[in-house]
């Protein structure tokens, strides 16, 4: 037997195709070594100071604190993207963001039984996170995704946002002042 006919015989072919299409209709996100793994989107974001697992939770945070029914996760993975970063710099960042997220998920396995990304219903995390909105934690998540989140030029269109305007001479001869209503 030549080695193309055992490779044959070995059972069906396994392709990215295969794959990919294995995780059609997913919706989940997986933790994988140092990444988190979002099939359905196709997309992953690699930890490298932070766990996964607290990576995965900052953004269904994120998706709570800022919610768009209408933007992907990975809009969000980006966003929380810099607090890996910022805690592979400062271990201080580092312990309060994982702490903070251990406190997360104790109090959502005390009131639902699984950690916060699991918590099903949105309602139900956003009463969690109301919890903690005063911590140090918390104001710190919220604060720094207003940039994270809104500063990414491809989530512009999809509110409406043009972008700056001084450089092309200001809004008011780009159509401010064009309201026909008045």
């Amino acid at each position: 037997m030549t080695q193309t006919e055992k490779v044959k015989d070995a059972g069906p072919a396994l392709d990215r195709r295969a794959v990919l299409g294995g995780f059609g209709a997913a919706t989940a996100i997986f933790v994988s070594g140092t990444a988190i793994i979002h099939p359905g989107e196709a997309w992953g974001l690699e930890a490298a100071a932070l766990k996964p697992e607290t990576m995965l939770t900052l953004v269904k945070m994120a998706r709570d604190i800022y919610p768009h029914d209408r933007l992907a996760d990975r809009f969000y993975a980006l966003a929380v993207k810099d607090y890996d970063g910022k805690a592979a710099k400062d271990a201080k960042v580092k312990t309060m963001l994982e702490d903070g997220i251990a406190g997360l998920n104790a109090a959502a396995k005390k009131a639902h039984g699984v950690s916060y990304a699991a918590v099903g219903w949105e309602s139900e995390r956003v009463k969690l996170l109301g919890a903690v909105e005063k911590s140090a934690f918390f104001q710190t998540v919220r604060g720094g995704l207003v940039t994270g989140l809104y500063n990414q030029k491809a989530l512009w269109p999809l509110f409406g946002y043009e972008g700056e305007s001084a450089s092309k001479g200001g809004y008011v001869n780009r159509g401010f002042n064009d309201i026909a209503w008045l």
